[in-house]
Formats: structure tokens, sequence, C-alpha cells
């Protein structure tokens, strides 16, 4: 690491949130070290560097924290200008991204979580729901992207695919353990082979955590989520 350009991420292993910034420095070729943090005990340091939210990630850059995965993600790339870029130049593209970003973070990703900590007729509706946002998706790729629809390629992972493999990369492991189809590859195709592309790429492959790993974690997450109240 070059002397007076230090880089620190503070995350944890599970979260979606971290796998997008470690993506980023992985896709720019930024060294850095790593602080795994232990959520339900959180280091004094982390509470120092985001003491609004206290939550990870958190970039340290040369002392600097910066804090929320899109936020670092935009910090990322405006700040090393080598190597590929993550939003595009142009500016109606780049705003183009930044929407379907928002869509996946604050829609997307809700709807799976809802269906992660759900059962019966509950975990229906959200499934459901998150059927009808991935159809919206679909139609925003054809529409905005349709180079998605071409082989997918290392350089081609800017921020919106940093973003959606953070959410659905792992959808093997969430159809196992929630024994529901997650991305239906007949009412979104383009969904579908589109992120079962990026998740080959070797960008992807060792960010996310693999399928042995996760799978017990989703397992406990239900069991945490549906356990019945303590009178």
């Amino acid at each position: 690491m070059a002397e007076g350009n230090k880089v620190t991420l503070h995350g944890a292993w599970p979260s979606p949130y971290y796998h997008r910034v470690k993506m980023a420095l992985k896709v720019k070729g930024i060294a850095y070290e790593y602080v795994e943090e232990d959520l339900m005990n959180k280091s004094p340091t982390l509470l120092k560097h985001n003491p609004v939210h206290k939550k990870i990630p958190v970039l340290v850059h040369n002392g600097k924290p910066i804090c929320e995965s899109l936020v670092i993600l935009e910090y990322i790339d405006e700040t090393w200008k080598d190597g590929p870029k993550l939003l595009p130049q142009d500016p109606y593209k780049r705003a183009q991204i930044r929407f379907w970003v928002n869509f996946l973070h604050e829609q997307v990703f809700e709807a799976l979580y809802s269906i992660i900590k759900t059962d019966g007729e509950t975990q229906e509706k959200a499934l459901q729901g998150l059927h009808e946002k991935l159809q919206v998706l679909e139609e925003g790729l054809k529409k905005f992207f349709p180079d998605c629809s071409k082989p997918v390629v290392s350089e081609n992972v800017g921020m919106l695919e940093i973003v959606v493999t953070s959410i659905l990369g792992n959808y093997k492991a969430q159809q196992d353990v929630l024994g529901l189809k997650v991305i239906d590859s007949e009412k979104t195709p383009l969904v579908f082979s589109w992120v079962a592309a990026l998740v080959d790429l070797p960008a992807v492959k060792e960010t996310l955590p693999p399928y042995e790993q996760y799978v017990p974690f989703l397992n406990f997450m239900r069991q945490t989520f549906l356990k019945p109240p303590t009178a």
C-alpha cells in the first residue's frame, strides 16, 4: 500500500453493504486493510468513525471516514481515477444508473428481506412483491441498459452490477433455504441471465461469501426472525 494513501475497510462478512465496497475496491485494484466487526459488540473505532448510524461499512482513507455503502462507492470512483469507472461520464447515463441503484437498494432489497424474515401468507405476498419489482427492473434493463443482454465481462462491472450482485448474487443459497424461486427465469429472463452471468465473474466470486458459508447464516437468520416471542 502506497505511503500516504492508507485505506481501511470496516465490515462484517454477511453484509451485502460490505460486499459492495469490497467488490468496488477489487474492481478498481485498490489495496486495503480489512477490519471484521462483531455487530453485537461494535469496536470503539467503528463507533468513532460512524457516530450517526453506528453501522458498517466504513471506509477510512488517510484517516478520514466515509460511511454508507452507496456514498462510499461514489467516493471510490471519484478518488481513484485509474481502472474501470463505476459510473459513466455522461450525466444522463450516470443519472439512470443512480436511479436504478436506488431502486435496487431500497425496493428490491427490502422485498427480499421481507421474504427471508416471514413465512406463510405474509411470505407469499412478499415474494409476489419481489417478482413485481424484478419485472419493473426487467423493463428498465431493456430500455436503458440493452448491453446487459450481451456477454458480461469484468470490465463491465460498475455500480449497478455491484449493487445487484450484492443483493441477488447469492440467489441459489436464498432459493435453497427459502424453498422459493427468488428470481423467476420465465418472468424475468433478462434479470436472471444477467445475474447468473455476473456471479461467474472472478471479482464477484471472490467477493460474495461462498454458498457453504451463506446457507447456515440464512438458516440462522430465519430461525431468529421466526422464533415465537417468549412470554
